[in-house]
């Protein structure tokens, strides 16, 4: 399981130091290089979707590390 979690850190990904409900729009717009603004428009959109947009949204929040590179759904787990 810890290799799960290693690998995801080793994508580079952070939720972004620019936070607003989580920080994924500002970590997706400091990896590829696209202003905040625009991803987290094409975000809002995608909270439009019945079901979709809030699940892929959670679960990408739980899987994501933050800044310091905790995993939420790790520190659940209690593994770090």
């Amino acid at each position: 399981m810890a290799s799960i979690f290693d690998s995801i850190r080793s994508t580079g990904f952070r939720r972004g130091p620019q936070r607003i409900f989580g920080g994924i729009g500002g970590g997706i717009a400091k990896k590829t290089g696209i202003n905040v603004f625009i991803v987290r428009i094409a975000m809002l959109l995608l909270m439009l979707l019945p079901v979709v947009g809030w699940v892929l949204y959670l679960a990408i929040w739980v899987l994501t590390p933050n800044q310091s590179g905790s995993i939420p759904v790790e520190r659940w787990l209690g593994r770090r």
